[in-house]
């Protein structure tokens, strides 16, 4: 079985890749800062070091590179470094890594974000639209200027600049789940703020075909072609869910609700991006769950 790496592998993402890549054939390798309770091999590492955890990374078919710590917080100055420094520091020392081995991994899957691309209101962004301003633009593009340093010129590199991933273990639907369920479920502020999303069969099927294809190279936007508006993904999620209103909330009382009750950025809520990958089209990558109705009833039915 070809070992496929998977750094920063124990959070949603890395195991919902790991169970995919396993039903395929491939033998996942999570490498983390703390193990869990998983059937997957499992390494440790402290993302800014090199040691043992390297000698995994010997004769294996890609590495998928995950690490960062998540943006679903409060974002104090303390966190706001760590988001950055988890996300570059760990990409750093996987170049490092990668130039100790004979026999290193072909391709090199390195996962970035649409943040990268603001918030602008209205603007379908494509991969080469402009960055955006503010934290999440300046860390996604820190995080790939890291990744560019680090990769060898033998090894394939990809970037996937994603957006939200919706899933059935993991990531930020089960929460939106508990406010639709509270009744709380309707458009916030205004409504009109981009929710560019990705089913995570598909992210996981992409990362696939980008180890397999070596035609894949470069920087992709890893989202769903049909983007869709705050309220409309609340609207959609209130009838899957089969929960018949929801009230809209103004943006004062997200920003409370945000900070005392989930603990988490408001502006998460608040704003939002509308992306669509030209690049993939052009490549011929066919979506499973284009559309957001096919893809909620899939997750929550």
């Amino acid at each position: 079985m070809e070992k496929i790496i998977i750094t920063g592998g124990t959070g949603f993402l890395g195991l919902s890749l790991a169970r995919f890549l396993k039903g395929k054939g491939f033998r996942p390798i999570l490498v983390g800062r703390h193990e869990i309770a998983t059937d997957f091999d499992f390494v440790k590492w402290d993302g800014i070091s090199l040691g043992k955890w390297c000698q995994a990374l010997e004769g294996a078919k890609a590495i998928v590179n995950l690490a960062g710590r998540t943006v679903d917080c409060i974002k104090t100055p303390d966190n706001c470094d760590q988001i950055l420094r988890s996300r570059v520091d760990s990409t750093l020392i996987i170049g490092e890594a990668l130039k100790t081995l004979e026999n290193p991994p072909k391709v090199w899957i390195q996962m970035s974000t649409a943040h990268i691309y603001g918030d602008p209101p209205s603007q379908i962004c494509t991969e080469d639209a402009a960055f955006g301003y503010g934290l999440a633009p300046y860390v996604g593009s820190a995080w790939e200027e890291a990744f560019l340093k680090a990769l060898p010129k033998e090894i394939r590199g990809v970037r996937l600049r994603t957006s939200f991933v919706i899933g059935r273990n993991g990531g930020a639907l089960a929460s939106l789940g508990r406010v639709v369920k509270l009744g709380l479920g309707g458009k916030v502020g205004h409504g009109h703020q981009g929710m560019s999303w990705l089913h995570e069969f598909d992210l996981n099927r992409l990362i696939l075909e980008s180890i397999l294809n070596k035609h894949y190279e470069g920087v992709y936007i890893a989202s769903s072609p049909n983007p869709v508006s705050n309220k409309e993904f609340m609207k959609s999620l209130r009838g899957t869910m089969r929960v018949p209103f929801g009230l809209s909330l103004p943006i004062p009382i997200i920003k409370f609700g945000a900070k005392y009750f989930f603990k988490t950025d408001p502006d998460l809520a608040i704003y939002g991006r509308y992306v669509k990958s030209e690049r993939l089209e052009k490549q011929g990558f066919k979506f499973q769950y284009p559309e957001l109705a096919g893809a909620l009833k899939n997750l929550i039915d």
